[in-house]
């Protein structure tokens, strides 16, 4: 448990916040510390590994001598989420947590709470690594990372384990929806993936949202507001009117398992100009294209009110539902479901209620379903992650080696 812990307190001490806004690839160059130190630690193991100019990270670990089988490979993100800083990250470690509510000690009466999150009694007796309340702690996707990083020695030591050809892959940018735009699927050379960047243990997920970024910008007419009657246009009311004719129930904190949903994620404004960032969801591809139909709709209604050119929406396609193109394929997803129950673990084969790098990869010809890496309330200062579900995480890559090598 030290190893794969200490492996995971290393990997989070790097800043590797994605950013939206960024034309660049990767969107910020602080991801390529981590991903070089990565390649490092892939070449000191043994494992052949590059590091490219668009921060993708491949190594391959050769099959054992004799063994015919498919190559598989392990994918995961280093980049976190803009939602939050993931800066100067101090996380705690809570060893045999006994249910009670958890003090974050950088903000001062900040707790994580069974009462608010239930699922922390899940995890009791075990060790939790949970934020100090300041910013993400990055189990989102530096979990996985390590979990891949630790079965890879595990296998570099122990050649008596016979595998055919791993190999391994870190990405930059899966949290601005863009983490795989230019990976070249033929170098990577794999016939089958999984992504280790699902949430709690046991979830194996082969189906996820289609997903889009809508960004409404409200131009505005700002006047002296004791002489404003009649003239005065304020964006950012204009912009909040545009928000309230969304539909209400198909907000995130409304929807649950296959509903899908507006996200108010930004907003930047003055009286004269305002900015509205969104993103759209839904797992049915009808209702994913009306929802981008009702946001247009909303922009003409806004316009028709107050003056053509008032609102304009740039609605920009991030990913779609790989189910289609995983569930050919499905006897790798029963693989992953004996892999896991070799550990005694029960699987939870579910939507994603959100989305992957293996939707894209999915998509460019690589079936790619997504398995457990342990990690809770992704995002944001409550985020945490149970040491136990890594090792566990860990261990069910390396029954996969061994079932695809059988």
């Amino acid at each position: 448990m030290e190893q794969i812990l200490d492996r995971f307190l290393r990997y989070v001490s790097y800043d590797t916040q994605s950013c939206e806004e960024s034309e660049s690839q990767p969107s910020t160059e602080k991801q390529l510390k981590l991903l070089g130190l990565l390649r490092d630690e892939l070449n000191a193991l043994g494992v052949e590994a590059t590091l490219d100019e668009y921060g993708y990270v491949m190594g391959t670990l050769p099959a054992s001598p004799g063994v015919q089988a498919p190559k598989i490979g392990f994918i995961a993100h280093v980049d976190t989420a803009p939602d939050a800083s993931g800066a100067d990250i101090k996380p705690q470690i809570i060893r045999d947590y006994d249910g009670t509510d958890i003090a974050l000690a950088g903000v001062p009466g900040l707790y994580l709470k069974p009462s608010e999150f239930p699922e922390l009694l899940d995890y009791k007796g075990q060790t939790l690594v949970t934020t100090d309340g300041t910013t993400l702690l990055g189990a989102d996707d530096k979990a996985g990372v390590a979990e891949i990083m630790t079965a890879v020695q595990y296998l570099v030591e122990h050649p008596e384990i016979k595998h055919g050809e791993i190999k391994i892959g870190f990405t930059p940018d899966e949290e601005i929806g863009r983490g795989v735009v230019k990976f070249d699927v033929a170098k990577f050379g794999a016939d089958y993936a999984y992504t280790m960047d699902g949430g709690a243990i046991g979830e194996l997920e082969f189906e996820n949202f289609n997903a889009a970024a809508a960004t409404v910008r409200i131009q505005g007419r700002n006047v002296h507001p004791g002489y404003a009657k009649g003239k005065m246009k304020n964006a950012i009311r204009i912009g909040m009117e545009l928000d309230s004719l969304l539909p209400v129930e198909q907000k995130p904190e409304y929807t649950e398992g296959y509903e899908g949903f507006f996200h108010l994620i930004g907003f930047n404004g003055t009286v004269e100009e305002a900015t509205f960032s969104y993103i759209i969801r839904d797992h049915d591809m009808a209702l994913y294209e009306e929802k981008k139909a009702v946001i247009r709709r909303c922009v003409d209604f806004i316009n028709a009110k107050y003056g053509e050119g008032t609102a304009t929406v740039e609605v920009r396609h991030q990913y779609y539902n790989m189910r289609k193109q995983v569930e050919p394929h499905y006897f790798i997803i029963e693989k992953a479901i004996r892999a896991m129950e070799m550990e005694g673990i029960t699987p939870k084969v579910q939507p994603i209620r959100g989305g992957t790098d293996g939707a894209n990869l999915s998509f460019m010809g690589l079936p790619c379903p997504n398995l457990f890496a342990g990690g809770l309330n992704f995002h944001g200062k409550m985020e945490f992650v149970p040491v136990e579900s890594m090792e566990a995480a860990s261990r069910v890559i390396l029954n996969l080696v061994k079932l695809f090598a059988a």
